[in-house]
């Protein structure tokens, strides 16, 4: 980490060098009364957010504010760097993954110095994140779970085991034009990558790394999971030989696949697809008796170190009115997303909605990802054994010591 700390440095150095001679945004602004938030949301999200800053400055027309949208890696990497440099946005808007590596850098802001305890509690445990003892994102959505979504044409009632799901997927998979090929599945999901593989290794017992980052990924639980993924797909037969996440989502669209396991930002365009849809938490598994367990990743600000202490007032002013449980509940009517705010979680609205009365039990019953930076090596460890037992090439026994060995050789390369 201390090799990593030096090369940003010396690279922030140089990007400020070039932001003070082609005043490309990175330096940072000198009215006061002018808010900047970096962020990576969707179309449909910015809209959303636009429409909420517009009447932020209607309110308040002594002040501005603007979004800027960067691709998820760009607006890791480039607050960073410039943050580092003394500049960057006042507010940077993301995954909580995000946290791990901007704490270490010393580039946001304890948030519980801001605002008062009874605010904080006036949000859902998982709507904070919480990191080394403080509070350092606060989430305006919880998003980024998977659940269970399913066609209710093709299958009225959602599994509620294991058992049930391979039992509905033999029922529902069929060769439907006799070239000896299946092409109706009962479940489809982008099963390839670790991240959706997540919710089985849990269900099994299983999960990526202690509470102070060490890696456990050669367990019982991801041996298992990953035979569970395997035996889906060659002893049962119930989801397709290949599929990536386009594909899967094609599938369910084109009413090919009764099942998908795919997360709250998909449920939007389902809808609109014309397919009426259930969503359910993922199926508890009875050998161990435990829920499929996804990770759940709030979305939310982080406030940059730079912002100077006497214009810190006016962005708490702005978070909170992006934070207004009915603002939250905008978002909820538009895009199906779960509100953060007790408030808004307790709303007539959320609670008589099946879909996020559905997501909201997925989401208690989730395991927030962890915001260490060590989960990059975990990632990057994971997907190479992974995907070979997938392949055919490696045991899910071998795949489990391997991805294990791997990421703390990455995580030791890390902290070198």
């Amino acid at each position: 980490m201390f090799r990593l700390r030096i090369l940003i440095m010396r690279v922030a150095s140089i990007i400020l060098v070039v932001c003070v001679i082609a005043a490309s945004g990175c330096r940072r602004e000198s009215n006061p009364n002018h808010i900047v938030i970096w962020h990576q949301m969707r179309v449909d999200e910015r809209d959303i957010l636009e429409a909420q800053l517009q009447e932020f400055m209607r309110q308040n027309p002594d002040i501005t504010a603007e979004q800027i949208y960067k691709e998820t890696e760009e607006l890791r990497s480039g607050f960073i760097v410039a943050s580092i440099a003394g500049q960057g946005p006042d507010l940077v808007y993301g995954p909580s993954d995000m946290v791990g590596p901007f704490e270490v850098m010393n580039i946001i802001v304890p948030l519980e110095t801001l605002f008062d305890k009874d605010y904080l509690d006036s949000f859902i445990p998982k709507g904070l994140t919480w990191y080394k003892g403080h509070v350092y994102q606060m989430a305006d959505k919880l998003g980024n779970h998977l659940a269970l979504v399913y066609n209710k044409k093709m299958l009225p009632t959602p599994p509620q085991t294991d058992e049930e799901l391979i039992e509905a997927g033999k029922r529902i998979t069929a060769d439907t034009n006799g070239d000896g090929r299946s092409d109706v599945y009962g479940l489809t999901w982008n099963y390839t990558e670790p991240f959706f593989f997540i919710p089985f290794m849990t269900g099994f017992g299983g999960w990526v790394m202690t509470e102070e980052g060490v890696p456990t990924l050669d367990s019982p639980g991801t041996i298992d999971g990953l035979k569970f993924i395997r035996d889906l797909r060659d002893t049962y037969k119930i989801i397709p030989g290949e599929a990536d996440y386009n594909i899967a989502d094609l599938l369910f669209k084109d009413g090919k696949s009764a099942m998908i396991v795919n997360g709250d930002w998909s449920w939007a365009s389902y809808k609109k697809a014309g397919i009426d849809i259930g969503v359910a938490p993922l199926p508890r598994i009875t050998k161990t008796g435990l829920w499929c367990a996804p990770m759940v990743s709030p979305k939310g600000f982080s406030l940059n170190a730079n912002v100077p202490k006497e214009k810190r007032p006016l962005v708490v002013s702005l978070l909170k009115f992006l934070m207004d449980p009915e603002r939250q509940l905008q978002t909820a009517r538009e895009l199906g997303t779960m509100p953060t705010r007790v408030a808004a979680v307790q709303s007539e609205f959320v609670q008589n909605d099946d879909i996020l009365r559905n997501s909201a039990k997925q989401i208690e019953q989730g395991r927030l990802m962890p915001v260490v930076p060590e989960l990059r090596a975990i990632w990057d460890s994971m997907r190479p054994s992974y995907q070979a037992v997938l392949g055919g090439a490696k045991t899910p026994e071998i795949a489990a010591r391997e991805m294990q060995e791997l990421a703390l050789r990455k995580i030791a390369e890390m902290n070198e």
